[in-house]
């Protein structure tokens, strides 16, 4: 039987042990408020930042000179300037910038790719500036969620944690707090972590309770900083008709039709890129510097096609297109989606799907509008749903989709048609034998590491 001193030294053992969780825990959720409120402040500069380029870029063709094709060929020159600038920080200093940067990240997750912050940080803020500030079709969210990862990895290393789990869960609470800075969604920044980033995410109390700090701080800044309205202002819609759901599955079918022919076609544009790079600094420095003067003029000519498509969605929504102008934007957008973002340009690709899911809901809309005038359906209703449904479809996080564009919107009495169509999407995708479009490019990213690596051992 143990002595009284025994069982008195172990309850001493067993407080001692209790305190330390608890004290853990508590500092991890300080950490996390930390790395949650640089990251908002760095994402609100961003786009505060990205928002002056672009103003600046649109007074240059009042400005500049009285001949018209003279303006364009400066505009060209400056916005060229600006892509060429952008890649070459990419290629030279950090070419793990280049992209969207989110597979980047759950490669981190995965202890498969290094988190290089010194060098990703600056390139990424940058070069995504000169990148989306050209007029390039891309979005600021993959920059945030890169952004966001690696001033996790910077906490860790300034406050020297070692501790594998630690470094893990503020690595995943900087992503959720990059998501939560470009769109102000803090639900949708949670969910983009348990859902999309699943099979990396270290999923347990403590890591769960330091993203929604994370998340929480983030928001707050984004609020503080910037404004405390959604993302798009587009007004409210109807509830739509219990009998016309249907035909939101019906939309979901296409969209999980158009999402796989999507992610093929970057995949496939990935591969023509780097057969034109091989490996040459000069042919990727060159594409840098075409696309951005390209589109930095086309941003002046067809505005409707260039940019992150945050101005577009809008107007869009509110009917100001016909049809067949629609049925242009939309393949034009598709186009010069794909060139831009499989280009290695340091952008991600969450805003031009939205530009491209609001499009295809539109028509739809339009459609159905002829074929079924008795639903009384709403174009701004199947625009907003539209924007979930292609995400879903191609990303295949279909209620990271759902929230995300509910935040978006602030139309939440959508939610039924929206998760109707996003499980039409997703599941249509997957029958189809479609890949989610980040995890089909980190699978590329490691197998062209292991490559590297097994060149370099070669060569010793």
């Amino acid at each position: 039987m143990p002595s009284y001193s025994s069982i008195k030294k172990h309850l001493h053992l067993f407080h001692k042990i209790k305190r330390i969780q608890e004290k853990a825990p508590l500092m991890v959720l300080i950490i996390a408020g930390v790395i949650g409120t640089i990251t908002g402040i760095i994402g609100v500069m961003f786009q505060y930042a990205v928002n002056w380029v672009i103003s600046i870029r649109k007074l240059l063709i009042l400005h500049l000179f009285d001949n018209i094709w003279l303006t364009y060929l400066a505009i060209f020159c400056i916005t060229g300037a600006m892509g060429l600038f952008a890649y070459y920080l990419v290629k030279r200093w950090a070419p793990e910038s280049g992209g969207s940067g989110i597979p980047e990240i759950e490669g981190a997750l995965m202890n498969l790719r290094p988190v290089r912050w010194r060098y990703v940080l600056p390139v990424k803020f940058i070069g995504g500036l000169g990148a989306l500030g050209s007029g390039m079709v891309l979005g600021r969210e993959g920059p945030t969620v890169q952004i966001g990862g690696n001033v996790g990895a910077m906490i860790c290393d300034l406050l020297k944690i070692k501790n594998i789990a630690y470094r893990h869960t503020f690595l995943a609470t900087g992503a959720a707090a990059g998501i939560t800075a470009a769109f102000n969604a803090p639900l949708a920044g949670i969910l983009f972590i348990i859902e999309e980033m699943r099979p990396q995410f270290r999923y347990n109390l403590t890591s769960i309770k330091a993203i929604f700090v994370g998340v929480i701080m983030a928001s707050i800044m984004y609020q503080f900083l910037f404004n405390q309205t959604s993302v798009f202002q587009i007004g409210h819609f109807s509830a739509v008709p219990i009998q016309s759901l249907w035909l939101y599955l019906i939309l979901g079918v296409l969209f999980g039709c158009i999402g796989v022919i999507s992610n093929k076609c970057i995949l496939l544009m990935q591969d023509r890129y780097r057969q034109f790079y091989q490996c040459k600094s000069s042919n990727f420095l060159l594409t840098g510097f075409l696309l951005a003067g390209i589109f930095g003029v086309t941003s002046f000519i067809l505005p409707e096609i260039t940019g992150s498509g945050f101005d577009f969605i809008p107007d869009a929504t509110f009917g100001k297109y016909a049809i067949g102008t629609l049925f242009l934007i939309l393949l034009m957008r598709f186009i010069t989606t794909v060139l831009c973002f499989s280009s290695g340009a340091p952008g991600g690709i969450f805003a031009p799907t939205l530009a491209l899911g609001t499009t295809i809901g539109i028509v739809f809309g339009l459609f159905t509008q002829q074929i079924f005038p008795n639903y009384h359906i709403e174009l701004g209703a199947c625009a907003i749903i539209g924007m979930g449904g292609l995400f879903a479809a191609t990303v295949r996080a279909p209620l990271t989709g759902i929230v995300l564009v509910m935040e978006m919107s602030d139309n939440y009495q959508l939610i039924l048609p929206m998760i109707i169509t996003c499980l039409g999407a997703t599941l249509i995708a997957q029958a189809l034998g479609g890949v989610p479009l980040y995890s089909a490019i980190l699978e590329r990213i490691l197998l062209r590491s292991k490559s590297v690596e097994a060149e370099k051992t070669e060569q010793t």
